[in-house]
């Protein structure tokens, strides 16, 4: 009986022990995923606490911007109140000073419209010195263009002619071709009456002294002289309009140093300019014209 019940006890011990050993691992099993979920929530509750200080954080600046703005809304309101008692003291100016303002607006358009006229009249000289260019190179336009050069300088319109082709050397006995080229220039001249005409005599710096020729003042003024005289005898330009003038070896284009610069110092040269009686006519014209216009307004 005894050896019976050994046995059974035997089983028992063995039988609870199997129980135990399980349990064992279920604990184990259970105690890792309380593990698991713990490190979990421990991770979950930083980024939590991350998220927590960049809310900060923007929370911060905002408030910071929400200063700053209220800071320029309250300028705002100043420069604002400033720009209300400006036109509050605008709007108070007086019946004279309004007059007086009114009296200014006039005169700057009245002053605008006499520069406006006299842009006109400018226009139209520069109008007429365009064509009489025109007209000149169209006439002289077979000749050498070292014998002969047609410039315009503020509006006023120079023909410069070479020495050699008017004249024998130091002298001023005009040669059989100055004829021929003086003619047209004298056409031209003669189809824009209203033109001063100025002849100018240039030599170069070498002195000359013959039995009727003291200086340079001498030869450049009688070529000058020459000159005008064919304009009129010859090709009836109108004497009233011309001048003649020397001007000597003191007003050189080129070095008198060399040949070449003094064969181009000696030239006569013809002034072709606007008279200025009829150039302010004109910008009297137009400023009466802008005056009836303006009264009939």
């Amino acid at each position: 009986m005894k050896n019976a019940i050994l046995p059974a006890l035997a089983a028992l011990l063995l039988l609870g022990s199997c129980v135990s050993k399980k349990k064992y691992t279920a604990i184990q099993l259970s105690n890792q995923t309380l593990h698991d979920k713990l490190d979990a929530a421990n991770r979950a509750l930083d980024e939590c606490n991350a998220a927590k200080a960049g809310l900060q954080g923007k929370l911060s600046n905002l408030q910071t911007s929400n200063d700053h703005l209220r800071d320029q809304v309250n300028e705002m309101s100043v420069t604002n109140q400033a720009l209300l008692n400006q036109v509050g003291n605008m709007a108070t100016l007086s019946a004279k000073e309004a007059s007086n303002l009114e009296k200014s607006l006039e005169s700057i358009k009245e002053k605008d419209l006499q520069i406006r006229r006299m842009q006109d009249a400018l226009d139209k000289k520069d109008s007429i010195t365009l064509a009489l260019v025109v007209s000149l190179k169209s006439s002289l336009g077979n000749l050498n263009d070292t014998d002969v050069t047609v410039n315009v300088e503020k509006s006023v319109v120079f023909v410069e002619l070479s020495d050699k082709m008017l004249f024998k050397s130091g002298s001023a006995d005009l040669s059989p071709r100055a004829k021929e080229v003086l003619g047209k220039v004298a056409t031209v001249l003669n189809d824009k009456p209203d033109q001063e005409v100025l002849v100018e005599g240039h030599t170069d710096n070498v002195p000359i002294s013959r039995e009727c020729i003291k200086d340079n003042w001498d030869l450049s003024a009688s070529r000058a002289i020459a000159i005008t005289r064919v304009l009129q005898n010859d090709y009836h330009v109108n004497p009233a309009r011309i001048t003649a003038a020397g001007r000597s070896e003191y007003v050189p284009k080129a070095s008198n140093d060399t040949p070449e610069g003094r064969s181009i110092n000696r030239r006569i040269r013809i002034v072709i300019l606007p008279r200025m009686d009829q150039f302010y006519n004109m910008i009297e014209d137009g400023l009466k014209k802008a005056t009836e216009m303006e009264e009939g307004n």
